[in-house]
C-alpha cells in the first residue's frame, strides 16, 4: 500500500519544537510569513575575531531559510520554530557557528533540528556539538548530495541524512540507504529553494508532526517509522544504470 504523509491523523497531543540553522526568518518576498508567528525565539551567530559571537537577528536577507520555515510549517502546521541564523548576505559559514548554533538550540529545548547545510571539513567542533545534542535526544536531520562526497554534519553518526528525490510528491518521503543518504524528499520549494535543502526541510516538518503524536520516539523509533512509512524502498534505479549495472 502506497503511504501517504497526509494520512497521518491531525490531532496533536504534544507540543514540538523545532530549531532551523539556516538563513534566518521573515524574507519580505516569503508566501509564508504567517509562520513567522510560530517563532518563539531566534538569534544570529557570526564569526569575529577569531571565535563565535551571539548577536541580534536581522531578517532573512536571502529567502533560504525562509523557504525552509514554510516547508515545515505546512507539514506540521502546529509546531513552533526557533531559528539559529547562520547566514545573512551570503550562504556561507564556518563549522563553529554552525555548532554554536546547535548548542543554542538545544539549551532551547527544541525536539529537531533542520540543518539543510553540509560543510565539506569534517571539524570537531562540529561533531561534539552533534554528540551533545544526540545524548540530550534532539534529532538532527542534515541535507547530504546523492552523489560525490560525504559533509558535514550528515555524515556524523546518528544523523538522519537527507538528499531529494525526483519521484517524491510534497507529501511523500523514500528510504534510500545508499552509501550517502537514509530518505529522500520532494526537491521544490519557494525562493530558488531546491534539492537537498528542500527534502531535508520536508523530512524535518514529517518528523516533527510525528512527534507531536507519539512524544515516546527516540531516533531508533522514530527511524523504524520512516523506514515503514516511506513511500519508495530504495533509489530510483535509471535505464543507464541497469544497463550497467550500477548502484547507488
Amino acid at each position: 500500500m502506497i503511504y501517504r504523509v497526509t494520512q497521518i491523523q491531525r490531532e496533536c497531543r504534544v507540543p514540538v519544537k523545532v530549531g532551523m540553522v539556516d538563513s534566518g526568518c521573515g524574507f519580505s518576498r516569503s508566501a509564508f510569513l504567517d509562520v513567522n508567528q510560530r517563532v518563539v525565539a531566534q538569534a544570529s551567530f557570526v564569526f569575529r575575531d577569531g571565535g563565535v559571537e551571539q548577536v541580534a537577528p536581522m531578517a532573512d536577507q536571502l529567502g533560504h531559510g525562509s523557504a525552509l520555515l514554510g516547508i515545515i510549517g505546512h507539514c506540521a502546521p502546529d509546531a513552533e520554530f526557533v531559528v539559529a541564523q547562520i547566514f545573512r548576505e551570503r550562504l556561507t559559514t564556518t563549522a563553529a557557528q554552525v555548532a554554536a548554533s546547535i548548542d543554542w538550540l538545544v539549551d532551547e529545548q527544541v525536539d529537531v533540528i533542520n540543518l539543510s547545510l553540509g560543510l565539506r571539513q569534517d571539524r570537531d567542533v562540529l561533531k561534539l556539538a552533534c554528540d551533545r545534542a544526540r545524548r540530550k535526544g534532539v534529532i538532527l536531520v542534515a541535507s547530504t548530495p546523492a552523489r560525490g562526497e560525504p559533509v558535514f554534519p550528515a555524515a556524523y553518526e546518528g544523523v538522519l541524512r537527507m538528499t531529494g528525490d525526483a519521484r517524491c510528491q510534497p507529501d511523500e518521503f523514500s528510504r534510500l540507504q545508499t552509501r550517502l543518504a537514509d530518505f529522500g524528499a520532494h526537491v521544490k520549494g519557494e525562493n530558488g529553494v531546491v534539492g537537498a535543502s528542500a527534502a531535508t526541510a520536508y523530512l524535518t516538518g514529517f518528523i516533527a508532526q510525528h512527534l507531536m503524536e507519539h512524544p515516546q520516539h527516540d531516533l531508533e523509533a522514530l527511524t523504524r517509522w520512516l523506514c515503514d512509512a516511506a513511500t519508495y524502498q530504495g533509489a530510483e534505479v535509471l535505464p543507464w544504470q541497469q544497463a550497467d549495472g550500477e548502484q547507488a
